[in-house]
Protein backbone atom coordinates (compact mmCIF):
# COMPACT_ATOMS: atom_id res chain seq x y z
CA UNK A 1 0.00 0.00 0.00
CA UNK A 2 1.18 3.29 -1.07
CA UNK A 3 1.50 6.35 1.78
CA UNK A 4 -0.82 8.20 -0.77
CA UNK A 5 -3.45 5.49 -0.38
CA UNK A 6 -3.03 5.37 3.30
CA UNK A 7 -3.90 9.26 3.27
CA UNK A 8 -6.94 9.24 2.39
CA UNK A 9 -8.30 6.34 4.80
CA UNK A 10 -10.31 7.81 7.89
CA UNK A 11 -8.64 7.10 11.19
CA UNK A 12 -10.46 5.64 14.13
CA UNK A 13 -9.76 5.20 17.57
CA UNK A 14 -10.23 1.80 18.63
CA UNK A 15 -11.01 2.42 22.33
CA UNK A 16 -13.01 5.89 22.11
CA UNK A 17 -14.75 5.49 19.25
CA UNK A 18 -13.35 9.11 17.98
CA UNK A 19 -13.17 9.66 14.41
CA UNK A 20 -9.50 11.14 13.94
CA UNK A 21 -10.21 12.69 10.53
CA UNK A 22 -9.07 12.37 7.27
CA UNK A 23 -5.03 13.14 6.85
CA UNK A 24 -5.00 14.14 3.47
CA UNK A 25 -1.74 14.78 4.34
CA UNK A 26 0.84 11.88 5.95
CA UNK A 27 4.21 11.60 6.41
CA UNK A 28 6.13 8.57 8.00
CA UNK A 29 9.15 8.56 10.45
CA UNK A 30 11.44 5.40 8.99
CA UNK A 31 14.33 4.06 10.04
CA UNK A 32 16.95 4.31 7.40
CA UNK A 33 19.35 1.97 8.01
CA UNK A 34 16.14 -0.83 8.31
CA UNK A 35 13.45 0.34 6.63
CA UNK A 36 11.06 -0.20 9.33
CA UNK A 37 8.15 2.11 9.40
CA UNK A 38 8.19 3.51 13.14
CA UNK A 39 5.24 6.01 13.35
CA UNK A 40 2.64 7.80 10.97
CA UNK A 41 2.40 11.75 11.20
CA UNK A 42 0.08 13.76 10.12
CA UNK A 43 -1.78 17.59 10.69
CA UNK A 44 -4.52 18.09 13.04
CA UNK A 45 -5.45 21.87 11.79
CA UNK A 46 -7.15 24.18 14.31
CA UNK A 47 -8.22 27.29 14.06
CA UNK A 48 -7.61 30.18 16.74
CA UNK A 49 -8.94 33.82 16.40
CA UNK A 50 -5.52 35.13 15.36
CA UNK A 51 -3.75 32.45 13.32
CA UNK A 52 -4.06 28.63 12.06
CA UNK A 53 -2.35 26.12 14.51
CA UNK A 54 -1.50 23.11 12.76
CA UNK A 55 -0.16 20.11 15.03
CA UNK A 56 1.17 17.16 14.00
CA UNK A 57 -0.44 13.77 15.71
CA UNK A 58 1.77 11.04 15.48
CA UNK A 59 0.48 7.28 15.33
CA UNK A 60 2.86 4.87 16.25
CA UNK A 61 3.29 1.65 14.18
CA UNK A 62 2.65 -0.87 17.64
CA UNK A 63 -0.68 1.31 17.69
CA UNK A 64 -2.13 0.31 14.51
CA UNK A 65 -5.07 -2.15 15.08
CA UNK A 66 -6.43 -2.40 11.45
CA UNK A 67 -6.09 -0.89 8.06
CA UNK A 68 -8.87 -1.25 6.28
CA UNK A 69 -10.35 -0.69 2.79
CA UNK A 70 -12.05 2.51 3.78
CA UNK A 71 -10.25 3.47 7.30
CA UNK A 72 -7.42 3.15 9.61
CA UNK A 73 -8.00 1.88 13.25
CA UNK A 74 -5.64 2.70 16.04
CA UNK A 75 -5.47 1.47 19.45
CA UNK A 76 -3.98 4.68 21.46
CA UNK A 77 -3.68 2.85 24.80
CA UNK A 78 -1.28 0.10 23.72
Amino acid sequence: MRLSEMSAKEIVDYEQGERLGVPGRLDARIDETTGEIHAFLFPTNRWTPFRRSEDMLEIHWRHIHTIGEDMIIVDRSK
